[in-house]
């Protein structure tokens, strides 16, 4: 039984192999227009969707490093005990840095958004 469907197999192999080019290469033609397009339709899309996500972005992480400056500056102003001048010199050098990089994190994400 093994040797017979060995034979029909060989038999029929390479018809059904010749069947399935056909029809791959059928399916081929059929879809490159739709696969064209598509690479267009992505290549316009997605400049024009990544544009406002990086403005996002941008402010999302200027307001954090101002959070992080503003925290800094009340534990300054509300410390009760007095802070030793190399800490204070250190949380000032800090929040200034952090200031800076959330301000020009949003000044850029409006110049993003601008262009």
């Amino acid at each position: 039984m093994a040797r017979a469907a060995g034979r029909l197999a060989g038999r029929w192999l390479p018809v059904a192999r010749s069947v399935a080019q056909k029809q791959s290469s059928t399916l081929a033609t059929q879809w490159a227009p739709a696969a064209k397009q598509s690479g267009q339709f992505v290549k316009h899309v997605v400049p024009a969707a990544v544009k406002p996500l990086h403005a996002l972005w941008h402010q999302i992480l200027g307001f954090v490093f101002l959070v992080l400056a503003a925290l800094v500056a009340w534990k300054i102003w509300r410390s009760a005990a007095p802070i030793e001048p190399i800490a204070l010199a250190t949380y000032i050098v800090f929040a200034l840095v952090m200031a800076a990089y959330g301000i020009s994190s949003i000044v850029k994400s409006n110049s993003i958004s601008r262009s």
